[in-house]
């Protein structure tokens, strides 16, 4: 099954296909992404997948524009005044990958209070107001110590490496590790650092940290730190641990290489960075005078052993698995809600 198959076949179940029908003219509504952070290949893969989506969609006449804006800074402060520079340049939506769940509520209330539509997704945000997309990361953090938990039986200790300090995903992400320790304590959280998503700066952390560490069975991750974890334990000369992977195609590629070398056995675990084109689709389907619950959830995307190779063939080089939605996919999603 391939990987757009296995995210959809989730939420189609309780719905059939539905035409694309419209309940008012999008064509003159102009959304914007306000984007947070590019400094990985997940956030690339999401700015591209949003792209080729709504370019389309701006091609076709759907919405009259779909403009992406991304800021310099991981900053709070300045994703804010980005949002307020959207409100003056009059979009009817802003679609959103925030900094903070909190420290954006403010502009967030101000964009509502002028009669836009916020949608938020991956790094969602708590302002009443605005809709939020997301899967459930506390339980993609439990999951990975489950399944430890059954390839390493006896336990041991555990390296943590977490995200973008201060941003929800991370959170959650993170609280699920504890959980999933809580539920199977012969496992320890041994040290944590933070990869920022990215396996250069997830290399340096753990090459930090590595010497003061014992013996490590598993690396609990967030995405996008596999790769990196695994450079720095092979320099350091360690033996190789059980290391989650976050589907990023330099990951898998490193595991179907220890899986031939070795049979080197992990899976590896995701959000889509195509939730940016469903984000879209639920904020023009709001536009077009669609009822949306508030919160929205999809699933995250996982492969194992088995499934490996198909997943790595259909993943371009340097980028991450994938899946983009169409308006047809956004429509079961919101259906599926109800």
């Amino acid at each position: 099954m391939t990987i757009r198959k296995m995210l959809l076949a989730s939420v189609a179940v309780a719905c059939a296909a539905m035409p694309m029908t419209a309940f008012a003219d999008t064509s003159g509504k102009k959304i914007a992404l306000s984007n947070n952070y590019a400094g990985n290949s997940w956030r690339q893969a999401m700015l591209t997948s949003w792209d080729k989506v709504t370019g389309e969609a701006v091609k076709t006449g759907v919405v009259a524009a779909a403009d992406p804006f991304t800021t310099a800074e991981n900053q709070a402060t300045e994703q804010a005044a980005q949002i307020q520079n959207m409100i003056l340049q009059g979009y009817d939506a802003i679609v959103l990958n925030a900094a903070s769940p909190t420290a954006l509520n403010g502009a967030i209330k101000e964009a509502c209070d002028a009669g836009i539509t916020v949608v938020s997704f991956d790094g969602i945000v708590t302002e009443p107001c605005a809709w939020r997309i997301a899967v459930d990361f506390k339980e993609m953090g439990r999951s990975q110590v489950e399944y430890l938990s059954k390839k390493v039986p006896e336990g041991g200790n555990l390296l943590e490496i977490r995200g973008l300090a201060g941003v929800f995903v991370d959170d959650e992400i993170s609280a699920g590790i504890h959980e999933g320790v809580k539920q199977f304590p012969q496992f320890k959280v041994a040290g944590s650092v933070h990869g920022d998503w990215a396996q250069d700066v997830a290399q340096k952390a753990v090459a930090g940290i590595l010497p003061s560490l014992p013996e490590v069975v598993g690396v609990v991750t967030q995405g996008g730190d596999g790769y990196g974890a695994a450079q720095a334990i092979a320099a350091a000369k360690r033996p190789m641990p059980v290391i989650v992977m976050g589907n990023r195609e330099d990951e898998l590629k490193w595991w179907k290489e220890q899986k031939d070398a070795n049979g080197y056995e992990t899976m590896s675990v995701s959000i889509a960075p195509g939730v940016s084109t469903l984000a879209f689709w639920v904020a023009q389907q709001i536009l077009d005078g669609k009822e949306v619950k508030k919160d929205l959830v999809v699933p995250f995307l996982r492969i194992d052993q088995d499934n490996l190779e198909q997943n790595l063939a259909n993943t371009q080089a340097g980028g991450v698995a994938n899946v983009e939605y169409s308006q047809e996919d956004a429509l079961k999603v919101i259906e599926a809600a109800k």
